[in-house]
């Protein structure tokens, strides 16, 4: 489930990446919100998880919530072969042989540490990792963007 090629962003076409992640309320959920922050509308991001648990892990929501993302509309849903079908990339952050495989769609794996139950300097620290890789993803994505500051290395 390896792929390096970014995106194309042919006359108007808005990329679309799904983030998936186990539970779908930590990793894939923050690299949603950051992808939306960052992105300001030019790429759709979809977050899901291959067993999704009740809600975002409330100590992934504080972290979010204190750089100033939403979490509030935040609901963890089942990741489908469909929407990776339908993206132009999936990354995959430990959602693990759980993951629909897809033939023809583009995978990239995200080795990341599991926010959940971990004390808030984790949690901080595996945003922090997210942040990074979403903002050199949307720079791959988007050729030409410029991104706003990064939430993290304000909020240091």
């Amino acid at each position: 489930m390896t792929s390096t090629a970014a995106a194309t962003t042919d006359h108007g076409h808005t990329p679309v990446v799904v983030f998936a992640c186990r539970a779908n309320g930590g990793r894939s959920v923050a690299s949603r919100l950051l992808t939306e922050h960052y992105a300001g509308g030019r790429v759709v991001a979809i977050s899901a998880g291959t067993e999704p648990g009740e809600h975002v892990h409330p100590e992934v929501a504080r972290v979010l919530e204190s750089l100033g993302l939403d979490t509030s509309r935040e609901s963890p849903k089942l990741l489908t072969s469909e929407m990776i079908a339908a993206s132009d990339l999936a990354i995959t952050q430990g959602c693990g042989e759980n993951c629909p495989y897809v033939p023809g769609a583009r995978y990239r794996d995200w080795p990341l540490e599991d926010p959940k139950g971990q004390d808030e300097t984790v949690v901080r620290r595996v945003v922090a990792d997210i942040d990074t890789r979403v903002r050199d993803l949307l720079v791959e994505l988007v050729p030409g963007i410029e991104l706003p500051p990064s939430l993290v290395s304000r909020s240091a």
